[in-house]
This record gives C-alpha cells, sequence and structure tokens, in this order.
C-alpha cells in the first residue's frame, strides 16, 4: 500500500492544513441545507434528521470554525458575512465532489454519457429541439434527462452542478455562471371559455380593473417576472391572486378552468387561441418582454456529452438571427 513520506524539511502542517484532513465533511454538507432551506426545520425534513441534530450540527461547525455562520432569533433567520462566505465556497466544493464519478465513467471513445438539462416550465424554442434531435443522431449512445423547475431553482442546479447546464429566466446574472441568450418572449393576459371576457373584442385594459388572477410564483416585483408584476399593477387587478403554480402548463390550467386571468408567453399560448381555448386580453401593445437564457457553470468539469451539447447549442444560437429567436 501506498503511503506518503513526510520530507524532513517539509513543514509541519498549520492549523487550517490539520483543519482541511479533521473537518467533517458531512457537516458543510448540512449547512449547505440549512442555508438553501432557510432554517434549521426546512434541512431537518430535507434531510430526514430530527432539529437537534440539525442544530448540532450547526454549532459544531461554527465551533470547528470559530465564526459564527448563522444569527437565528424567533422568526428571524440571517446568514452572518462568514456564512456567505463559506455557503459560496461549499457549492464550489461540492459541485466538484458531485461530478467525479460522471468523470470516472466518461472513460469510452464514443461519446455515451448522460445530460442533464434544468428547464423552467415554458421553454417553448426550435432552436432547442433542433439540437435535441442534432445531438442524438450524433451520439445515440448518450442519454439525456430533463429537469423541468422554477428559475430560481435552476440556477441553483447549475451552480451545484447537480444540471449540465440549465435554461431559464434571469432576474439577476450570477457573477460566477454563463450566460447566453436563447430567446425573447412576450407575455399578454388570458383567460378561459368560463369567464365573462371570453370571446369580447370590445376590450380596454381598464376593462380588466378589479378582476381576479392566477399567475407564476416568480411575478414579483423582486423576481424574474418583474415586467408581468408591474402590468398587472397597470391593470389594477385585484390584489388577491387566487392561484399560483411554478408550472405553465398549471397556469394555464388555471386560466382554462375559469379561476382568473393570467400571463402567459404568446407564442406559447397562440395554439390555444386558435383552438378556442383562451382568449387574449389587452393590452396587445408594448407586450412585458422576458429573455430566456442558457445558464451554465464555466467550473463545472462536463463529461464529453455535455460539451457536445453544449457547444452544438452555442453554435446554434450564434447561426440562427436573434430576429428568428425573437418571438413578438
Amino acid at each position: 500500500m501506498y503511503k506518503p513520506i513526510r520530507n524532513r524539511f517539509s513543514p509541519a502542517p498549520s492549523a487550517t492544513g490539520r483543519m482541511v484532513w479533521d473537518l467533517d465533511w458531512n457537516l458543510l454538507r448540512t449547512f449547505l441545507v440549512i442555508v438553501e432551506g432557510q432554517g434549521i426545520t426546512a434541512a431537518a425534513n430535507r434531510l430526514r434528521l430530527k432539529q437537534p441534530t440539525i442544530s448540532n450540527a450547526l454549532k459544531r461547525l461554527e465551533d470547528r470554525l470559530g465564526k459564527r455562520l448563522i444569527r437565528r432569533t424567533p422568526g428571524s433567520f440571517e446568514v452572518t458575512p462568514a456564512g456567505e462566505l463559506l455557503y459560496a465556497e461549499a457549492v464550489d466544493i461540492f459541485s466538484s465532489v458531485a461530478r467525479l464519478g460522471v468523470l470516472v465513467r466518461d472513460m469510452d471513445e464514443e461519446i455515451s454519457g448522460h445530460v442533464t438539462l434544468a428547464l423552467a416550465s415554458h421553454v417553448v424554442s426550435p432552436v432547442l429541439d433542433e439540437v435535441l434531435a442534432a445531438f442524438h443522431e450524433a451520439h445515440p449512445r448518450a442519454t439525456i434527462g430533463i429537469e423541468v423547475l422554477n428559475s430560481g431553482d435552476v440556477i441553483q442546479a447549475v451552480r451545484q452542478s447537480q444540471a449540465s447546464f440549465g435554461i431559464c429566466l434571469v432576474h439577476e446574472k450570477h457573477p460566477k455562471l454563463g450566460y447566453m441568450r436563447l430567446f425573447r418572449e412576450y407575455f399578454g393576459f388570458f383567460c378561459g371559455p368560463r369567464h365573462h371576457l371570453f370571446g369580447r373584442s370590445d376590450l380596454t385594459l381598464a376593462s380588466l380593473r378589479g378582476e381576479r388572477s392566477v399567475s407564476f410564483n416568480t411575478d414579483r416585483l423582486t423576481d424574474a417576472l418583474r415586467s408581468v408584476a408591474l402590468l398587472r399593477a397597470k391593470a389594477e387587478l385585484d390584489d388577491q391572486v387566487i392561484g399560483i403554480s411554478p408550472s405553465l402548463e398549471e397556469v394555464r390550467r388555471m386560466i382554462i378552468a375559469g379561476l382568473g386571468i393570467g400571463p402567459l408567453p404568446i407564442h406559447v399560448a397562440r395554439p390555444d387561441v386558435e383552438r378556442g381555448h383562451l382568449w387574449q386580453l389587452p393590452p396587445f401593445d408594448d407586450l412585458p418582454a422576458i429573455d430566456i437564457y442558457v445558464v451554465s457553470n464555466p467550473n463545472t468539469r462536463l463529461n464529453r456529452a455535455e460539451q457536445s451539447m453544449l457547444a452544438m447549442l452555442e453554435r446554434r444560437i450564434h447561426e440562427v438571427p436573434f430576429e428568428r429567436r425573437d418571438y413578438r
């Protein structure tokens, strides 16, 4: 068995060096889950452990580092500056560890790895469809998994290298991630056949005042659909949102069912309008424009299948003029 030999001229390990070897890495993982869940209870539920176990793990990590990482009071949860720094580093550490098995398995001459795409639910793009078809034709042994998440979770999955890359709305660009604009979509208001405004062509924006609505989780002034939230406020819709979901399919379902009017990308809703399942409402001009991005992590060591698909997507984006990717 190989044993490392200490050179007699090598310095003794420092306290920091000893910490690297002595630190229980499960404490870092628990800390990640606490921060992402914004609390001890959420972390305990996710890890299927008791709350005292999670609290003790946090205390052990803080004692080991000699820093307060989280401040907790009844009804308050705050990550300290030291905690923010540790979280950012821990995300990179665990993303690297998560890729080790993938890289070791990716040894065959023929590309046969697995690609995990994290997509927001309303990604409708001929460019993406073309790339998926071309990729499968070029690498028939490679496998693809598609996870549908809300845009915030897509970003998180890419940051933690749980996804090869993501496609989603972007509220604020993270400095450690890469972004390519895939397409631009425009949101309009729609109602279903059961709604009293359905089929009317004499409507103005004022006609929507006080109407109940359904929408996406990200339809907030501080989130990715900020421009939609502003339009909803301009239309003076009822403050109470009757139904909410991260999924376009479920928002569409609630609109058609008559729960209220709601926002949808007009190029996605067009077939339903033509079939008589949806009716577009004012405004019809100056609609909120939302850019959809391909998000990647330069620090993630991609397998060859992932590298190939991402390169094909980047090449196709550059080949197709933006005018054809602007779904006005």
